[in-house]
């Protein structure tokens, strides 16, 4: 397992065990345009499949962030459902995580890390994340059904962002 602390308290840590999966749920299917409407049984499934990062506020140890990695561990991995909570954003609590994800995935030799976003470039791209500058040669199968937001939020017109390839 991994950890790590920042200069704050805020503890990064990859065990499952300390995993919030009911509100990671939550978050992830109320308020997160890629997940809105993901049953709590596919949350459990891909964080059971994943390596997961939690964040953890070191006043009540209450998660505050998480993220998913799909990996082989040894050559490319696929980060998503990077999500920080409302109340605990504009602290660069994201922008550390998906940077200790970075550092973390580099320590195993895993030299290609992808993702998808909407709206959060600036976030990933000051921790080296850049576009694709060949994205003619990705491709997709997108099966996902078009889901109705359940808070209220209007569903973006834009189609939703999904890993090619």
């Amino acid at each position: 397992m991994f950890s790590l602390t920042r200069t704050d308290g805020h503890l990064l840590s990859t065990d499952p065990a300390r995993l919030d999966l009911a509100l990671v749920h939550l978050w992830l299917s109320t308020d997160a345009y890629w997940a809105l409407g993901r049953d709590r049984e596919t949350t459990a499934r891909a964080f059971a499949g994943s390596l997961s990062f939690g964040v953890y506020r070191p006043e009540d140890d209450r998660q505050v962030a998480v993220a998913r990695v799909v990996t082989d561990g040894a050559t490319f991995a696929w980060l998503c459902d990077v999500y920080v909570d409302r109340a605990a954003r504009g602290h660069g609590l994201g922008g550390w995580m998906v940077g200790a994800i970075r550092d973390h995935l580099d320590q195993l030799g895993v030299r290609r890390i992808l993702l998808t976003t909407l709206d959060a470039h600036q976030v990933y791209a000051r921790v080296g994340f850049t576009p694709l500058d060949v994205p003619e040669r990705w491709m997709q199968l997108d099966r996902r059904v078009p889901v109705t937001p359940i808070t209220g939020k209007e569903q973006s017109a834009v189609t939703p962002l999904t890993l090619e390839g």
